[in-house]
């Protein structure tokens, strides 16, 4: 038709991860058209040791103060936004009462049900390990132990309460005024039966929890409603916007990459690192040393290890040690983390043999860490100064992952031939070619290295029929961008550190152990 314009449409993510929340929205052909972030914290409450409060009023006042920069300052005619998909860390959770006020809700890494996990494991000494062939969750992570805290602590609220869901599932709900869960991220509360991938309530009876507070399960990428005309008042956003159900961040960061067959695999590199390998059967570890979760592609899961603070512990190192490159970042226009990135790859492969023990590799039954270290380091100011410390940190999250990569491989009898690296830190060359040298596997980096976000984007685009299938939409908007080769030389390097790396971790871990140090973190009762 003469004077016909075609007029692009638009999908929105919303992003919440355990340090920061983002608003990023796309085009329909995955490109980034804008971004509003902000850091967030979540309190220890002093009356509840390891308790990690999540403030569901302050948090959702942050949201929807995002939505609307990013409405406003992008430009966007917010009828052109066709659909919102959110993602969040998972095992954060959100109880609500029968007219859908949030009573309780915790982050993901709350630790306050260590006498719970106590009591379960006293009173039925092989419960956890079953409910891990049912569930493919432990006590570590999963919303058992944590109902059960509020249970024993807090009668009334629990007496309340009419629904959990996890944290992405809230955001939905807080734009739709609609509850419901979908599968990827559900199944972290450890009340799922994993090959069904829905609810199951024996699994609750079993441990004297209510069996009647788990809302309709629906796949990722279903249309739950539209924008609310409250939270388009609020936000800016268009109630013709339809709000669609995304995903745990892992799982929807492997939509963004396009790891969703078999044998796929990938690392996400945030906050916390995350592996994970693609599978169409499932058969959990008779150990339980690894998770079993639902994907957010139907009639598909993943094995996954995780890494414990990577991202968080070079957040501390900045906030603590890098006074002045933030004084320099404005004059030379670098950030902190490159300035420091820049000075990292002048040190030698290894940091001169000095050891970092933060993270640990993943024992999902009895999960700890050592108490941060750094081993082996000389009063030499030239070649054990900043930088070298910055790199150690790299290396020790490489050698995590290593870890990580061949407990799940000695359970699928495969080893992936590639890896897929995203999340922040595969923004740092020095840190992908690290991995890349650790492993002795190419790692491929993508245009897009949030991942995640595009992951809910891809979600929104399904719901919105933008895309006829998750096939459709990464054959559309996912591409790689660089791709790292093994160095030789430095793999074997890093292969002889790694096994010193190994053996002074258990050391590391047996001070912790024996009181004398303390854990940087432990799962509750371990």
């Amino acid at each position: 038709m003469k004077g016909w314009v075609m007029v692009q449409k638009y999908l929105m993510a919303i992003d919440a991860g355990t340090g920061s929340v983002r608003v990023i929205l796309f085009d329909t052909y995955g490109n980034e058209i804008y971004v509003s972030q902000s850091e967030w914290t979540h309190k220890e409450d002093s009356r509840y040791p390891g308790s990690m409060n999540f403030d569901v009023h302050t948090n959702f006042n942050i949201i929807s103060k995002l939505i609307k920069k990013t409405v406003t300052e992008s430009k966007i005619d917010p009828n052109h936004i066709l659909a919102i998909s959110t993602t969040s860390m998972r095992e954060a959770i959100v109880l609500y009462d029968e007219n859908g006020i949030e009573l309780w809700a915790c982050a993901n890494v709350d630790s306050r049900s260590d006498n719970e996990v106590i009591n379960l494991n006293k009173s039925y000494p092989k419960l956890e390990k079953e409910i891990y062939q049912i569930s493919g969750q432990t006590f570590s992570l999963g919303a058992i132990p944590r109902i059960l805290w509020v249970k024993n602590n807090l009668p009334n609220l629990y007496q309340k309460t009419r629904y959990v869901t996890m944290l992405n599932d809230w955001i939905t709900y807080k734009l739709t005024n609609i509850i419901s869960v979908e599968p990827s991220n559900g199944c972290t509360t450890g009340l799922f039966n994993i090959k069904n991938r829905t609810w199951d309530s024996t699994l609750a009876n079993r441990v004297d929890l209510k069996d009647d507070i788990y809302p309709i399960v629906h796949e990722s990428g279903t249309v739950i409603g539209n924008v609310t005309n409250e939270i388009a008042g609020l936000t800016g956003l268009s109630t013709k916007t339809k709000v669609v159900a995304g995903g745990g961040d892992a799982q929807l960061g492997c939509i963004g990459l396009g790891v969703i067959h078999e044998g796929d695999a990938a690392v996400l590199g945030g906050s916390f690192w995350q592996y994970e390998y693609t599978t169409t059967s499932i058969k959990p570890d008779e150990s339980a040393r690894v998770r079993v979760n639902c994907h957010a592609i139907p009639n598909t899961w993943q094995y996954e290890a995780i890494a414990f603070y990577p991202g968080l512990v070079m957040r501390w190192f900045r906030d603590s040690f890098c006074e002045l490159e933030k004084y320099m970042q404005d004059q030379i226009n670098q950030n902190v983390y490159e300035q420091m990135e820049n000075r990292a790859a002048k040190v030698p492969v290894g940091s001169y043999g000095m050891i970092a023990t933060f993270s640990n590799k993943m024992n999902y039954i009895s999960w700890k860490h050592a108490a941060p270290s750094f081993i082996n380091f000389k009063l030499d100011a030239v070649k054990y100064n900043k930088a070298t410390f910055y790199r150690a940190i790299m290396e020790n999250a490489a050698f995590v992952t290593r870890g990580n990569i061949e407990l799940v491989s000695d359970i699928t009898n495969t080893y992936p031939d590639t890896i897929i690296f995203a999340g922040g830190a595969s923004n740092s060359d020095l840190w992908c070619q690290i991995v890349s040298d650790v492993l002795n596997k190419p790692v491929k980096v993508p245009i897009v290295k949030e991942s995640t976000a595009l992951g809910a984007a891809i979600c929104a685009g399904i719901g919105a029929n933008v895309y006829d299938s998750f096939q459709d939409a990464i054959s559309k908007v996912v591409k790689i961008e660089k791709e790292y080769q093994p160095i030789q030389e430095n793999h074997l390097i890093y292969s002889r550190l790694y096994e010193k790396w190994e053996s002074v971790y258990l050391h590391q871990l047996n001070l912790a152990d024996k009181g004398l140090t303390e854990h940087m973190w432990s799962s509750p009762g371990v």
